[in-house]
C-alpha cells in the first residue's frame, strides 16, 4: 500500500511541485546551522566519504544509466497500449523521449565548464614559495593546486546544481507510472518496478547528499546560485521546453496536468 501511495504521489505532480521548495530550504537551513557552528562532526564532512566518492562525484552517470531503460521501457509499453502505435512509431517515440538524456547531459557539461570557468577567472593562488623566488600568476586552480597551493575563486556549488537537477529530472521521469496498466504477474512488471525502486533509491540519496553540501560545504551564495541553475535546468526543459512540438517532450504526451489519474497497476 505504502509503494502505491508513493508511486500515486510522484505520478501526480505532488512530489515534483514541493521539491524545489524544499531544497531551496535545505539550502537555508544548512547554511545558517553551518555559518553559526552549529554542525556536528561526522564522516560526511569529509569529502572522501563513500557516498561522495561512489555516487555522488558521477551522480549523472548513475542518473543516466537508470534512466535509460527505465525510459525506454515505459514510453514503449506506454506508445503501444495507450496510444495503440506500431513497432516503427513506438521506437520513434522512445527514441525522441530517450533525447531528453542528451539534453541533460549537454546541461550537465555545460554548467559544469562555466562553474570551472569562473572559478578560474576570480580565483589567487597563495603558495608558499621560498624567499626571494619571483611571484608566479596562476591561471587555473589545476595549475595552483599542482603547485601545493590554495585556490581562492568563486566556487558556485556543481553538488547543489547536479542533485537538485538529478532528483528532479526522475521524478518527473517516473510519472509516467499514470500512463501505464500493466499486468501485475508480468515480467515487464517486475521489471518496471525495480528500476522504479531503485530511482527512488537513488533520488533519496541525491537528497540526502544536497543536505551534507549544505550543511558542511560552500558559501551560502555559491550553494544558492548551484541550486537555483539546476531548478532553472529543471524549470527550462520540463516546464517550457518540453512542451514544444519540436522537443524530447514529456513522459506523459499531450495529457493536461488536470485530467491525470493513477492508473498503474500493481
Amino acid at each position: 500500500r505504502r509503494g502505491r501511495r508513493l508511486r500515486a504521489g510522484l505520478a501526480a505532480g505532488g512530489v515534483s511541485r514541493r521539491l524545489p521548495w524544499l531544497l531551496i530550504g535545505i539550502v537555508l537551513l544548512g547554511s545558517a546551522l553551518k555559518d553559526h557552528e552549529l554542525v556536528p562532526e561526522t564522516p560526511l564532512k569529509n569529502k572522501r566519504n563513500p557516498l561522495n566518492v561512489y555516487f555522488v562525484k558521477v551522480a549523472w552517470a548513475w542518473t543516466f544509466w537508470l534512466l535509460l531503460p527505465f525510459i525506454a521501457v515505459t514510453t514503449f509499453q506506454l506508445a503501444k497500449s495507450r496510444f495503440l502505435y506500431g513497432l516503427t512509431k513506438s521506437v520513434l517515440v522512445v527514441l525522441r523521449r530517450l533525447s531528453s538524456l542528451l539534453v541533460g547531459t549537454a546541461i550537465w557539461y555545460l554548467c559544469t565548464r562555466l562553474f570551472i570557468y569562473i572559478e578560474n577567472l576570480t580565483g589567487t593562488c597563495s603558495t608558499s614559495g621560498k624567499p626571494g623566488e619571483p611571484h608566479r600568476l596562476y591561471a587555473t586552480k589545476q595549475e595552483c593546486h599542482q603547485d601545493n597551493g590554495i585556490w581562492d575563486g568563486f566556487d558556485i556549488s556543481g553538488h547543489c546544481f547536479l542533485l537538485s537537477y538529478c532528483a528532479l529530472m526522475i521524478v518527473e521521469e517516473v510519472a509516467v507510472l499514470e500512463g501505464l496498466s500493466i499486468d501485475q504477474n508480468s515480467k515487464l512488471h517486475v521489471v518496471i518496478n525495480s528500476l522504479f525502486v531503485s530511482l527512488c533509491f537513488l533520488t533519496m540519496i541525491w537528497v540526502f547528499m544536497f543536505l551534507c553540501t549544505a550543511i558542511y560545504f560552500h558559501d551560502f551564495s555559491q550553494k544558492l546560485l548551484g541550486v537555483l541553475i539546476g531548478l532553472s535546468a529543471w524549470y527550462g526543459t520540463y516546464r517550457f521546453w518540453y512542451l514544444k512540438p519540436f522537443s524530447p517532450g514529456l513522459p506523459l504526451p499531450n495529457i493536461p496536468l488536470s485530467s491525470k489519474k493513477y492508473s498503474y497497476r500493481r
